[in-house]
């Protein structure tokens, strides 16, 4: 019943993407030919050549959508988060769709007049079709998104859910499910068996019986999922459970608050037949690890072009203005705890730390020259690190590198501190857009870095860019 009305909404959610995607695409051609806003110097080709290219943007858009996951209905993800993916999305598949466009143009470029001109297409069109498709494609999904959260409010389609165990991890797994009403959820009860006569419940769902219950309760009540929070020991009930919603086609999943504290992504493995759980699993990998490597690629090689000359007026006014070396060189800690040699451009004195030796830079440092103030109040002190992103030492976005003497600290004193080296050190960070940089709580930074790497998308990757970028404009140290 669950899987069916999840067919059913995926099938709703492609149908109005699809309806607003050629509601967005008409609109584009009468803005631009029909309104008179913009100056027309090549004739205007009529709306049915246009329409050659709708067949190949609506199979396009639900492959680049599910690879986003906009069609992982289980998945909770905020508005923001969503529409980055359809920004994402949206602007990938246009560039497929004009690139098919050109390669048409210039493969019949030397037919005859009324072939060649038939695919030539106004790129202003599909610029303001990018626009509209991303404005109508959100309003759609907002419309449906409520009509799906209206229907759970009157309680038609939610996702029956009991929990096997009622202890700390029991309430944690219900407290989450409550807290995410807008998926549908509805926590039916608790089994367990040492609380029962005891604990009269959490958050006014009641224990419904011990876990050798499970047949009776599930049969005089509709369930749809059985998500199982019992200690480790318990392991011989665990594995009844399983088998009992196996056999019942119940959707069941196991709650093992250890998986938390040991690692930040678990995954299961086959060995020879056999299923094992890595709790070491790198949380980007694959395909999102390629990804995110040839955007980093292509920004900083791209920005690196682009900054050649700025970079060459800094480099000589840090040589006329202080004592010392273009660049400031340090050693700092990366991916799996490896060290690299991390690039800027020198704000302070030469040889800043011969006295003191390693330590925090603080605002308002006085070992920093005139020149070295202005560059870190804009963050240019940073950019060199573009090169280190070319290399593959860093990535645009992730933790800030710290150096060795002050990994050996933290590590040492802060639990989960390491997990943060499971991702390259980034030019920017989560941390850091939240105003957690610098000399500033580690502990905080810590919990940012963390829920990052947990949290990890492509599209919170472009937000964090944004954000960064728009505190750069707003003179906003960050």
């Amino acid at each position: 019943m669950v899987k069916q009305q999840s067919r059913i909404w995926t099938g709703i959610y492609l149908a109005g993407d699809l309806i607003a995607t050629c509601f967005a695409f008409g609109l584009a051609y009468f803005v631009r030919f029909e309104l008179g806003w913009f100056h027309i110097t090549k004739g205007i080709n009529p709306f049915s050549q246009y329409l050659l290219l709708l067949p190949l943007i609506l199979l396009l858009w639900p492959p680049l959508f599910y690879v986003h996951g906009l069609y992982s209905l289980k998945r909770i993800r905020s508005r923001t988060d969503e529409l980055f993916s359809i920004i994402w999305a949206v602007t990938m598949g246009t560039a497929a769709t004009l690139f098919a466009a050109l390669y048409a143009r210039v493969y019949y470029l030397y037919g005859p007049p009324e072939v060649s001109g038939r695919y030539e297409f106004s790129q202003l069109v599909l610029g303001l079709f990018v626009i509209f498709d991303i404005t109508a494609l959100t309003l759609a999904r907002t419309v449906i998104r409520r009509e799906r959260e209206a229907r759970w409010r009157r309680g038609e389609g939610l996702r029956n859910i009991l929990i096997a165990g009622a202890g700390q991890l029991g309430r944690t797994v219900a407290d989450k499910l409550i807290d995410h009403q807008e998926m549908g959820f509805r926590v039916t009860g608790f089994l367990d068996d040492k609380l029962r006569g005891e604990f009269t419940g959490h958050r006014g769902i009641p224990i419904l019986g011990a876990v050798d219950d499970v047949s009776d309760i599930v049969g005089s009540a509709t369930v749809d999922s059985l998500y199982i929070a019992l200690p480790l020991e318990a392991h011989d009930k665990i594995r009844h459970l399983v088998a009992f919603a196996n056999r019942e086609a119940l959707d069941v999943k196991v709650a093992w608050d250890y998986l938390t504290d040991a690692a930040l992504h678990a995954g299961v493995e086959d060995l020879d037949g056999m299923p094992i759980i890595n709790l070491s699993q790198p949380p980007i990998r694959g395909f999102d690890w390629l990804v995110k490597r040839v955007m980093d690629m292509a920004v900083s090689g791209g920005l690196l072009a682009l900054l050649s000359i700025p970079f060459a007026i800094i480099a000589v006014l840090i040589k006329l203005t202080s004592k010392g070396p273009v660049f400031y060189k340090q050693e700092r800690m990366g991916l799996d705890n490896k060290s690299f040699t991390i690039f800027k451009f020198r704000s302070m004195e030469d040889e800043a730390e011969k006295e003191t030796g390693p330590i925090m830079a603080v605002t308002a440092d006085p070992r920093r020259t005139g020149l070295g103030q202005l560059l870190r109040r804009f963050s240019v002190d940073e950019l060199p690190q573009l090169y280190n992103v070319l290399k593959g030492d860093m990535s645009l976005v992730g933790p800030r590198p710290e150096r060795p003497n002050f990994v050996k600290e933290f590590k040492s004193r802060i639990p989960k501190y390491m997990l943060r080296h499971k991702v390259k050190s980034g030019m920017t960070g989560w941390a850091q857009v939240n105003g957690w940089r610098g000399n500033t709580s580690i502990e905080k930074r810590i919990e940012y870095d963390l829920y990052y790497i947990q949290n990890w998308s492509l599209t919170l990757d472009l937000q964090i860019l944004w954000r960064t970028w728009r505190a750069v404009l707003q003179k906003h140290a960050f």
